[in-house]
């Protein structure tokens, strides 16, 4: 071998090894697939997030376990004992339950029918007394909301159990709207009949 060959041959630039490229991008690959995994699950789950607890989620009324104070608990109405302690069964939910009394009937149309339906409804939650407040403070929104539910249900709809229910949830899901519309968040967890007639 010349010199000039041997210089050629230093010169020349090594061959790469196949197996350490091939490493490294496999390496990257799972190092983005994990950064991108953790920031899915941060953004679907923000209570992974430091500092997060004292964020908005506080603004949203939170579960009242039963027992437990409820730090928004409306004012005692006029004619009710103050003081008086609600007794809490063992069973059943953890969660204690408040309710708020739409105070006049309801009465519309029913869809396609000449027949006419009056009810008179309570809304239930289990979190916390901002969710009554709300429903009083916007208890016109909520009842065009609830009339205009009644006035889209046929009338063979509520002549049936199933069919009672199935109005139930809407009427559930209106007054949830209204207020998520209003405040920023629902809270009812269920609507009952008082009274129910068609005529």
């Amino acid at each position: 071998m010349d010199e000039d060959e041997f210089e050629n041959e230093l010169d020349a630039p090594e061959p790469r090894k196949k197996g350490k490229g091939k490493f490294i991008k496999i390496v990257l690959g799972l190092v983005l697939i994990g950064a991108g995994s953790g920031g899915a699950y941060a953004y679907l789950n923000p209570s992974v997030i430091p500092g997060h607890k004292e964020g908005k989620e506080e603004n949203f009324p939170q579960y009242v376990l039963k027992g437990e104070e409820d730090p928004y608990a409306p004012p005692v109405e006029a004619g009710e004992e103050a003081g008086s302690e609600d007794i809490e069964g063992d069973g059943g939910s953890k969660y204690r339950t408040a309710y708020y009394v739409f105070k006049d009937d309801f009465t519309s149309n029913l869809k396609n029918s000449v027949g006419l339906i009056q009810v008179s409804i309570a809304a239930s939650t289990h979190r916390d007394g901002r969710v009554l407040m709300w429903l009083k403070k916007h208890e016109l929104a909520c009842r065009s909301g609830v009339l205009g539910v009644l006035a889209d249900t046929p009338e063979e709809e509520v002549l049936t159990i199933e069919g009672k229910e199935h109005l139930q949830k809407r009427l559930t899901d209106a007054i949830n709207k209204v207020l998520t519309d209003a405040e920023g968040f629902g809270g009812v967890d269920d609507v009952y009949f008082r009274s129910l007639l068609i005529q």
